[in-house]
């Protein structure tokens, strides 16, 4: 497998071998799209345009001890093909341009200089109604369009799948994980200590995680937070699908509520998320809030930390509502 590195001859050559840079067309420069995690990423600029080029390897690009599947690319490019079939959809995704299945690199449309959602983690940031509606509006037409029912293509995505299972659902409450939450925030190991005693708690989680990782009906984007989450010139944008699977719905639209929840939103827009997601995709809301506090948990006491402004007593607040939520019965 070549390792793609950001030097522009060795990519030039690279993307001629490839058939992806046209007759007398030149790299004029290259550069990072955004602060992507699990993959090396590049924006190519040519004398003539600019693509996306983006290399999964057998570890996370921003935690390099971190191993993962190298061929996940490959799933997502799967996902983009199977949405290409649906207008509503392949609107609100990069086009996929080419696949090189031996080296792990997927070839895609720039959207240009988009911003991200994470934005909603800072202070006094609040998702308006257009947004709103049109990632409902994504949602709600990935998973009423795409499924085992209507068609015979199927991403189970099981090694991603199993890499995620871990930072969810295990890793978090391994008594010497490794993290020091109180460098993140001081005071939060304490939070995180209490969490990992609860026996009755991590039963619960074990259970969430066989759902997690067993086959379902209905194609997920699999990682639906802001960081997925782009605005354009073009409108929002999705992008990411990298942890794409058939499964359940309740998994997706529990991971938007619960980072709707971490970045503060108010009530009301959590409210109109499963309001205007319900009136159209059936859900069990007893499942969807297990997951959003599976959800929770990990990623205030997890690895995959977000730039969360929210302090000590509420991210407490969030992790004590989260653990009575997951330990609560049906």
């Amino acid at each position: 497998m070549q390792i793609l590195q950001p030097t522009i001859k060795p990519l030039e050559t690279y993307l001629k071998n490839q058939g992806w840079l046209q007759d007398n067309e030149t790299i004029e420069g290259v550069e990072k799209p955004g602060e992507g995690n699990m993959n090396f990423t590049l924006r190519i600029i040519t004398n003539r345009r600019s693509f996306i080029i983006k290399q999964s390897r057998d570890f996370v690009e921003k935690y390099p001890s971190v191993p993962a599947p190298p061929e996940r690319v490959q799933r997502e490019a799967m996902f983009y093909k199977l949405i290409g079939t649906v207008d509503a959809l392949s609107r609100m995704m990069p086009r996929l341009i080419g696949l090189d299945t031996i080296n792990n690199v997927m070839n895609m449309e720039d959207l240009g200089a988009g911003r991200d959602f994470t934005f909603l983690y800072q202070e006094n940031q609040v998702l308006n109604q257009k947004d709103l509606s049109a990632l409902i509006r994504f949602v709600t037409t990935l998973h009423g369009s795409i499924s085992r029912e209507n068609t015979d293509h199927y991403i189970s995505n099981k090694a991603m799948r199993e890499l995620n299972h871990e930072h969810i659902f295990v890793y978090p409450y391994l008594d010497d994980n490794g993290i020091n939450l109180d460098d993140i925030l001081p005071g939060l190991q304490k939070v995180a200590h209490r969490a990992k005693g609860n026996t009755t708690l991590k039963k619960e989680l074990k259970k969430l995680g066989a759902i997690y990782l067993a086959d379902g009906d209905h194609l997920l984007h699999g990682d639906y937070f802001p960081g997925s989450w782009l605005r354009t010139n073009e409108g929002i944008q999705v992008i990411d699908p990298e942890f794409c699977f058939f499964g359940p719905v309740e998994f997706e639209i529990g991971v938007m509520i619960a980072h709707l929840k971490m970045a503060n939103q108010p009530e009301e827009i959590i409210e109109s998320v499963l309001l205007q997601y319900g009136a159209v995709i059936g859900f069990d809301p007893w499942l969807q809030r297990r997951f959003s506090s599976a959800e929770i948990l990990r990623r205030i006491l997890g690895l995959a930390q977000l730039p969360l402004a929210i302090g000590l007593e509420r991210r407490k607040a969030l992790v004590e509502e989260a653990v009575e939520e997951m330990i609560r019965k049906e």
